[in-house]
């Protein structure tokens, strides 16, 4: 950790999945830098953030200095508030002035995932491209970088073009983006910075986990290509053990593991390793035993502890019986899981869509992660379809659809537009909402088990502003208007569908599960159960770390019952690979 602290650059820019510890890495590295007397400002643009609790100081929307440390200064910036902010500052103008159609078609265009995206960038633009604000500080740290959508979205040239702004061809997103004019040179001067490799380091934080390594691959290869080359891969939560149990060496070898078989995009990058920490990072001590690479500490009687707190948290449990005997009154309907990625979401789907199976009931199991694994599900019964949605094969038959439509109606430099605009990665969000449309439709006469993209796609799929249900329509052929027409009555309707949200027992999965389930009922849509997935203090580890890790869980667990849901289910940390039907039944 040392050595990487003394190389930071002034611009640094992490990012990773929910749960992996990018804040504590990004708060632990703020910290140290201050404390070597250099000036800092840290930035969060997670609407879900906890930057607050792990520095324990209340912040605001502008720089405020941190409780106990000198020359720190943090922020939160919330991306769906600046998304509502940008939205007005976009149409205020007009009111009074266009027809009210015009107005409302202003407002819908600017009312998905993009204009969040690229809201969140404005915000933050002018403390990576503003020179004046810049200087002010040694070093600038975003927990939570944008993303290679974003710059991509950017540096799209057609996108400063006024045509965009009257186009009504079949782009969803480049309706935000024909606004930020105004911000050109701004957010010029913002990309040239990101891809300065001179200015700016991209860290890329991972578990020792296999699949978390894979996303981190992932990651790094998209933000590479965008030009962000500059990349360290930090390791979190290497566990060590040297006990005779089970659980304990389980865990150990699992991460030595992933690290041994690290993807072939990261092995070329430096990377640091950081300790195992049970009850996560919280307070400005911890985050110095984290820059200090000091060893947890133990304490006696966690196991006993642990034993005894949990006999009342799993009271009123719900168990995996009685929710898939739920499921089946019914008889028929739609199943979602959802949650962030990296929480087990596709395991559980996988889980559920096996068991109503066994039981006789006819079942379509999809995805719309393509690089999920579905394949350990038994697929010799007649009962089970496995299906996956590719977001590839759909842009390119949505792109294909659109370009066909418009053939005779644009002139050749107005179809080159569309076509530079129907590259833009918010198209892939049209096109899976089509494909997405269909699958819910097989519910009707079956069960349909969904393991849906991460969290801010599923919400735009199920966005309730009409805005993308329109623009589907819009470009989808004819047969297709009932699967689309009926699509958000159907999500909406708590007979016909069942939403499970997926988290882990820490801080960071549960808090942006509940603003999950939160955005959800603002769209008028329900969760019917919570999982907790990967329980360690459900194992019987002896292991006296893993029994702290056991004891932090229940905090959560315990919120979770008394705030989010009162129907809930655990399924436990397992040493397996979920590769088969028998390893999926142990997580019931």
């Amino acid at each position: 950790m040392k050595k990487l602290i003394s190389k930071i650059p002034q611009f640094l820019f992490f990012t990773g999945k929910g749960g992996v510890g990018k804040t504590s890495m990004s708060c632990a590295i703020s910290v140290a830098l201050a404390n070597a007397n250099k000036k800092v400002l840290l930035i969060s643009t997670d609407p879900a953030s906890n930057l607050d609790e792990v520095l324990n100081t209340k912040l605001k929307s502008i720089p405020t200095i941190v409780n106990e440390v000198e020359n720190l200064w943090a922020m939160n910036i919330n991306p769906v508030v600046a998304a509502n902010e940008y939205k007005e500052k976009m149409v205020g103008p007009y009111k009074g002035i266009l027809p009210d159609e015009a107005i409302e078609q202003m407002e819908e265009q600017l009312s998905g995932a993009c204009t969040v995206e690229i809201a969140g960038f404005n915000e933050f633009s002018k403390y990576v491209g503003d020179e004046d604000i810049v200087s002010t500080y040694d070093h600038i740290i975003l927990d939570t970088a944008p993303t290679g959508h974003t710059l991509r979205l950017l540096s799209l040239p057609a996108a400063w073009n006024d045509f965009i702004a009257d186009n009504t061809t079949g782009s969803s997103c480049l309706g935000p983006v024909s606004g930020l004019s105004e911000y050109k040179k701004l957010y010029d001067n913002v990309v040239e910075n990101l891809k300065n490799s001179d200015k700016t380091l991209l860290i890329l934080v991972s578990r020792a986990e296999k699949l978390s390594l894979i996303e981190a691959s992932k990651a790094s290869l998209e933000l590479s290509s965008q030009g962000m080359k500059n990349q360290h891969l930090v390791i979190n939560g290497v566990f060590k053990n040297e006990e005779n149990d089970e659980i304990a060496n389980a865990f150990s070898l699992k991460s030595q593991e992933a690290i041994s078989n690290i993807p072939s995009s990261l092995k070329q990058l430096s990377y640091t390793q950081v300790e195992f920490y049970p009850k996560g990072v919280v307070g400005i001590e911890s985050l110095r035993s984290i820059i200090n690479e000091e060893i947890a500490d133990e304490f006696k009687g966690a196991k006993e502890q642990l034993e005894d707190e949990l006999k009342e948290t799993l009271k009123d449990i719900n168990s995996w019986e009685n929710l898939i005997s739920d499921f089946e009154k019914d008889g028929n309907g739609l199943i979602m899981t959802m949650g962030k990625g990296g929480v087990g979401k596709t395991t559980i789907a996988s889980l559920i869509a096996s068991k109503l199976v066994s039981k006789g009931h006819k079942v379509t199991l999809s995805t719309t992660d393509p690089a999920a694994h579905l394949e350990y599900i038994s697929q010799d019964n007649k009962n089970l379809i496995i299906e996956k949605i590719d977001p590839k094969v759909e842009i390119k038959r949505h792109v294909d659809s659109v370009i066909a439509k418009n053939k005779d109606k644009l002139s050749s430099d107005d179809m080159s537009l569309l076509k530079e605009e129907l590259s833009s990665p918010c198209i892939e969000e049209i096109a899976i909402f089509e494909a997405f449309a269909k699958t819910v439709d097989k519910a009707k006469d079956r069960f349909v088990v969904l393991d849906t993209a991460p969290t801010g796609h599923t919400l735009l799929l199920l966005d309730a502003s009409n805005a993308y249900h329109k623009e589907v329509l819009k470009n989808s052929n004819d047969e297709m208007s009932d699967e689309l027409t009926s699509l958000l009555p159907r999500i909406k309707d708590e007979k016909f569908t069942k939403i499970l949200i997926v988290t882990l027992a820490e801080a960071t999965p549960t808090h942006e599960a509940k603003d999950l389930q939160e955005d959800l009922s603002r769209a008028g849509i329900s969760s019917y159960s919570w999982v907790v997935n990967r329980s360690f203090a459900l194992t019987k580890s002896s292991n006296n770390l893993l029994c702290q890790k056991g004891l932090n869980e229940l905090k959560y667990i315990n919120e979770i019952k008394k705030d989010l849901s009162s129907n809930l289910v655990i399924s436990p940390w397992i040493a397996d690979e979920i590769n088969d039907q028998k390893s999926l039944n142990k997580l019931i």
